[in-house]
């Protein structure tokens, strides 16, 4: 497979004094487009405000810092007002109308990772704004804005051209924007911070998983996921994803090495990752990761609602299901070393610890 799979960082698109807007270009990273993948990152500064707009992709967003605030409107329903802080996921089906906005000292980091098989262009999010410098209202004539809104042309001058910037603005100190309610939280957000675990091993790692189960609106959205915390030195065992699944991997702190092997026992990918990479593991190709004496974590995305994973190593792994004779045949060795082999990583889970 010639495709790059080098892990890269985003590059900004628009923004301004209320924050920016960047993204992972399919020029940059080939495997966007061949796997029908979208990836952005939403920054607000303080006051920041990222105009209401709907895409053309359903989207997992995860918040990696700050907290704030977030309008979200399903199609045909009431506007939900979600308070955000971090390590919050939310599901964003195809048609929903979302606002975005900070009031804290501290800037908030929304990462949007999604699938973009249905979208204006192969690997990009297109959004379509309500407002602003592209709002949707500037390319109709005074006269169907007015009949739409049923209000005089001096009113559609307003409307549509008082607001000329693009995607976010900044707003007053003093504007009071709508206050969120816990219970538009229910449904809608999961924190995957505050979660219980679905993997904990000492002095290797933990995992929480995102899926229809706790998530029920990632159904609609095609898209399961995880937040995967790695302690100081440890590794992630090799594995693949077993239902034909792609594999979204954006490093959210510190950082490791990685291996990914594909077709014909060829390593496709060796390398360093840090904070704000982002890197694709194509269908069935195997992955490993060993992180920095500081630890690491990721959030990751996986190409299905529901993911099922193989490793190769570890307690469950598909080593351990096969018989001594079928590994002394397949790997050709003795008995010995096929009890040496079973003997070492059969009992532990998906993390190792560091070697002592």
């Amino acid at each position: 497979m010639a495709i790059d799979l080098s892990p890269k960082l985003a590059k900004k698109v628009y923004g301004g004094d209320g924050g920016s807007y960047c993204a992972w270009s399919p020029s940059d990273l080939a495997m966007l487009r061949e796997g029908n993948i979208g990836a952005a990152k939403l920054a607000l500064e303080k006051n920041g405000f990222a105009l209401p707009r709907y895409s053309d992709s359903a989207k997992v967003a995860y918040v990696l810092q700050g907290n704030g605030v977030a309008g979200i409107v399903l199609p045909e329903k009431e506007e939900k007002v979600v308070a955000l802080k971090k390590g919050d996921a939310i599901a964003l089906p195809f048609g929903v109308v979302t606002w975005w906005y900070n009031k804290e000292d501290t800037e908030l980091v929304v990462l949007l990772l999604g699938d973009t098989s249905k979208a204006h262009k192969t690997g990009e999010f297109t959004d379509f704004f309500l407002t602003g410098s592209h709002g949707i209202f500037t390319g109709f004539s005074a006269e169907f804005v007015s009949r739409a809104w049923d209000v005089d042309e001096d009113a559609v001058r307003s409307l549509v051209g008082n607001q000329t910037a693009e995607g976010i603005v900044k707003l007053d100190e003093s504007f009071e924007m709508p206050e969120p309610k816990e219970e538009h939280r229910d449904g809608f957000v999961y924190n995957c911070e505050e979660a219980p675990l679905d993997v904990d091993i000492k002095d290797g790692g933990k995992v929480v998983v995102l899926n229809t189960k706790n998530l029920p609106l990632v159904a609609e959205v095609g898209l399961g996921a995880d937040l995967v915390k790695l302690d100081g030195g440890a590794m992630c065992s090799p594995g693949f994803s077993c239902d034909s699944a792609l594999q979204v991997t954006y490093i959210v702190s510190g950082g490791g090495r990685v291996q990914i092997v594909g077709v014909d026992g060829q390593r496709v990918l060796e390398t360093t990752v840090k904070a704000g990479h982002l890197f694709i593991v194509p269908r069935f190709f195997v992955v490993s990761k060993i992180c920095d004496p500081d630890g690491m974590s990721w959030f990751s995305i996986i190409t299905t609602p529901n993911p099922v994973f193989t490793h190769l190593a570890g307690r469950t792994s598909v080593w351990k299901a096969l018989s001594p004779q079928v590994l002394e045949a397949s790997f050709k060795v003795s008995p010995d070393v096929e009890q040496l082999f079973r003997s070492k990583r059969m009992n532990e889970e998906i993390f190792f610890p560091p070697p002592k």
